[in-house]
This record gives structure tokens, C-alpha cells and sequence, in this order.
């Protein structure tokens, strides 16, 4: 990894892990339009976002590896005052007509949500799946029983293709043998996929073990 990536990761995970940061890695104000990063100067924590009771956090390494990785498809937003407002981070995988973005984490802080903040920061790793890396679709997990991020993502044009049971956990006391922490993998078609092979309708009625996953 060169220098500047080098740098701008090490800033990245000091923003994650609420140590002061020099030269941050963001989105640029007009990120609908600007898919690269910028540096910012200034010191700001990232623990209002990642309290969030569903937010998945990682480990240093795991953040490294995507940014060394992935660059373009991880972005961090700000607000005005330098206040940390949400992040996204994705990757790209699979083979064949299953080359897709994977949105690996997407968290806005509870105190900047109905701002459309989560839409904008999407719309931009779709973009990126899409004219630079070529995906036919983008994927996603979330709880079967987070109901608020279904009807976001749904609104978003995602659709459930396949429930992954156990994916969080092995807790075994789901309705009907179905595990709570069991994920839908939602998909939303790329332009690449003009014939809208990724997605289907019947995704809730299609059911999988954690295994079948990659």
C-alpha cells in the first residue's frame, strides 16, 4: 500500500477509534458527484455512530484490509462542525455474473437520521459498483428482525433475495425453528444486469444455511 493510502488509512482508523486526526479521510461535500477522497483538519470522535446498537464494528485490521483494498468504496461523512455523521464501507467480489459491491457496514448517527444521509452515501458505492468496478448488482445483510433498515433498503430499491439462516448467531429460538439472527440478503440490480437475474420476488420464501454463503 503507498504512502498516502498508507496515511489516510492510519487517519481513518484513528476517526473510527476516537483518537485525534489530521489528515481524515471523507467524502467530499458534493459526494454525489465526487466519488475520491479529500483531507480535512480536524479532531472529532466516531463513537456517536458506532454506539449504535446495530452498527457491526471491527478490528483495526479489518478497516486496514478494506482500505487498502477498496478505497473507493469506503467514504465517512461530516457534518459542518467536523461532527462525525456516518460512514459506509463496501468491497467487491464474486465471479462471473455474480461480480458484485458488497456493502460490508452503512451507519449514520442516531442524532443525523431522516436526513437522507444513508441514500446519498449508497448512491454512491451503487455509482462505483457500477461504472468502475463493473458489478452486476449490490448486495447486502441485515437482520431478518431490524424492520426499519428492511423498509429503508426496500425503499432504496433493494429486494430480498434468499434468507441465510444463522448468520449473526446460532440462538435457535426463532418462530418456527427460524433462527432471530438470521439475515436477509438483499440485491439491487446494476446496469450491467439488464435482465435483472440478481434479484427475484420470492427471496423471503428462499432459505439457506450460513454455510451456502461465501
Amino acid at each position: 500500500m503507498g504512502l498516502t493510502l498508507f496515511r489516510r488509512a492510519i487517519h481513518f482508523l484513528d476517526f473510527i477509534y476516537g483518537r485525534s486526526s489530521f489528515d481524515l479521510c471523507v467524502a467530499p461535500r458534493n459526494f454525489e458527484r465526487d466519488g475520491y477522497w479529500v483531507s480535512r483538519d480536524y479532531m472529532f470522535k466516531f463513537n456517536n455512530v458506532n454506539l449504535d446498537i446495530w452498527t457491526e464494528t471491527y478490528s483495526i485490521g479489518f478497516y486496514l484490509h478494506y482500505l487498502s483494498r477498496w478505497p473507493d468504496l469506503c467514504y465517512v461523512q461530516e457534518a459542518p462542525s467536523g461532527r462525525m455523521m456516518g460512514y459506509v464501507i463496501g468491497k467487491a467480489e464474486g465471479q462471473s455474473t455474480e461480480w458484485h459491491g458488497h456493502v460490508t457496514a452503512i451507519t449514520v448517527a442516531p442524532e443525523y437520521r431522516r436526513l437522507s444521509l444513508a441514500r446519498k452515501m449508497m448512491s454512491l458505492l451503487e455509482l462505483v459498483s457500477d461504472e468502475s468496478y463493473r458489478g452486476f448488482f449490490v448486495d447486502l445483510y441485515v437482520r431478518c428482525n431490524n424492520a426499519v433498515a428492511i423498509q429503508m433498503y426496500e425503499g432504496m430499491g433493494y429486494g430480498v433475495y434468499r434468507r441465510v439462516r444463522e448468520y449473526y448467531g446460532n440462538l435457535g429460538v426463532g418462530k418456527g425453528g427460524r433462527d432471530e439472527e438470521d439475515a436477509f440478503d438483499m440485491r439491487k440490480s446494476l446496469s450491467r444486469d439488464s435482465a435483472r437475474r440478481s434479484v427475484r420476488s420470492n427471496g423471503r420464501d428462499i432459505v439457506v444455511s450460513a454455510h451456502e454463503v461465501p
